[in-house]
């Protein structure tokens, strides 16, 4: 006996037994103990500003646009501006060759002068009438002339006037005709009717106009001290939108740069309207197959020229927004109670998740404003990391989304 308890106090034996004591209390404590606490994604509260808005993508067109057209026949004698000019109201533009409008005012004020002079032989006739006719009443009266020489100078009294009245309406004719013959030489010198930069120049020095079919368009001529800008608002969206809301909207060149205005005004029916159609099947597969668009339409000032004609704009209808929000993800929000509430989970003291009740406010899809419920700081659970991945843990935060 005393030999066998010698062997179990060496050493050795000693250390295997220390060895299976720790192995029995690793397989104990594995057994036994709780499993680790779950690692979470989670983002705190946070205050900023938030924004619903309606996205459209726009077209910007001039705020005003003229065809500057020739009212007369000729050949544009000369051009007085080119393209990218800018001109003032008045201010000559072209002119066309005026010879056929100068020969038309002389044969109108010669035919004026004829006439004139014809009224003055006439005149003269009617009061060389007027006395014969007075003398044959009177001697007619005095039983002194025949009743033949009277009627005689009565009809030739009434002829006199006839021809008087005649003259006198040829003569408000041919005035009416010098008139017309003397603006038509002034449309020979085509002047800026508006304010604004030459845009197109749609015919040449040289070429000759035909006014007779249609009013030629010679230049166009726009106002780009301000714009004017179409968005397309689908029908999904444009039942929520209406004049006076804010607008902001960017370009493809300066995407950074807001320009912001207030909406003017919606149109009450698509583009599609103006085109005909014959059959009511075809207008019905039209609709069904093409996305339906309203344009809204708003202007800006555009004092540097920034903004050109035809460059595309991304435009926001702002339909509601708060400056001071607390905002958490919109990913965090669960589901939906009668009461309106939604459920979020929020890691607590032991950095367990628990459920909270909150009320929303202004929801964009990125971002939730939060009315009740939350506190800034407060961890909101996204999801649950995945286990055994690296830097899985509680606190492990998700960059919020950024603000729109």
């Amino acid at each position: 006996m005393q030999t066998n308890k010698k062997r179990w106090l060496r050493p050795r034996n000693l250390i295997i037994a220390l060895i299976v004591l720790i192995i029995l209390g690793l397989i104990a404590w594995k057994v036994f103990s709780p499993p680790p606490a779950p690692a979470y994604v989670t983002t705190p509260a946070r205050a900023g500003s938030i924004e619903e808005s309606v996205l459209a993508t726009g077209t910007i067109e001039a705020a005003k646009l003229v065809g500057v057209g020739s009212q007369v026949s000729g050949q544009i004698k000369s051009l007085k501006v080119k393209l990218g000019d800018k001109v003032k109201k008045g201010d000559l533009i072209a002119e066309i060759d005026s010879l056929t409008q100068q020969n038309n005012l002389r044969n109108a004020e010669a035919a004026l002068n004829s006439s004139t002079a014809q009224l003055g032989s006439k005149q003269a006739t009617l009061r060389q009438a007027e006395l014969s006719f007075k003398r044959a009443k009177s001697l007619m009266e005095q039983d002194a002339g025949s009743r033949e020489d009277f009627e005689t100078a009565e009809a030739t009294l009434i002829s006199s006037q006839a021809a008087v009245k005649q003259l006198e309406a040829e003569i408000a004719q041919a005035r009416i005709t010098v008139d017309t013959a003397r603006v038509n030489l002034g449309y020979t010198r085509i002047l800026a009717p508006i304010d604004g930069t030459v845009v197109a120049v749609i015919n040449e020095e040289g070429t000759t106009v035909n006014a007779n079919q249609s009013t030629p368009t010679i230049i166009k001529l726009a106002r780009l001290d301000r714009v004017s800008v179409k968005a397309q608002i689908s029908e999904a969206d444009v039942t929520r939108v209406k004049p006076g809301q804010k607008v902001y909207f960017t370009i493809l060149g300066e995407p950074d740069k807001r320009y912001t205005t207030t909406l003017a005004s919606i149109e009450p029916a698509p583009d599609s309207i103006s085109s005909t159609t014959t059959s009511t099947t075809t207008t019905s597969t039209t609709s069904t197959s093409t996305a339906i668009y309203y344009n809204g339409r708003f202007e800006v000032d555009n004092p540097d020229d920034r903004l050109r004609i035809s460059m595309t704009t991304q435009v926001n209808i702002v339909l509601a927004e708060s400056e001071k929000a607390l905002l958490i993800p919109s990913t965090a929000l669960g589901r939906k109670g009668r009461d309106g509430r939604y459920e979020v989970r929020v890691l607590d003291e032991h950095g367990m998740a628990v459920p909270r009740q909150v009320k929303i406010g202004l929801n964009n899809k990125s971002n939730a404003e939060v009315l009740e419920g939350l506190g800034e700081g407060d961890e909101v659970v996204l999801g649950q990391a995945a286990a055994g991945t690296a830097g899985s843990q509680r606190n492990n935060r998700m960059r919020p989304p950024p603000m729109m």
